[in-house]
């Protein structure tokens, strides 16, 4: 989880329908007090993202997704 100041992070990325989703690197993210994790990349726009696409680490499988707890608010089925 991010704190209140900038971190680096992993990005985690569905893909499209023909190919599968990855992590990508080079992001800092912001924990503040609105719902979700902000992460910034100069190569994307600013967004808001739920905390379970995030990645403190080097994911060391960078094919496979993140783990989406039940109750996650953002979770598209």
């Amino acid at each position: 989880m991010c704190l209140m100041e900038n971190e680096n992070c992993w990005v985690w990325f569905k893909g499209s329908l023909q190919g599968g989703g990855s992590w990508k690197g080079g992001f800092t993210c912001k924990k503040d007090e609105n719902p979700g994790i902000l992460i910034q990349s100069p190569a994307y726009v600013q967004c808001r993202v739920p905390e379970w696409r995030i990645s403190k680490t080097e994911p060391l499988d960078k094919y496979k997704g993140p783990a989406i707890t039940e109750d996650s608010v953002w979770k598209i089925i």
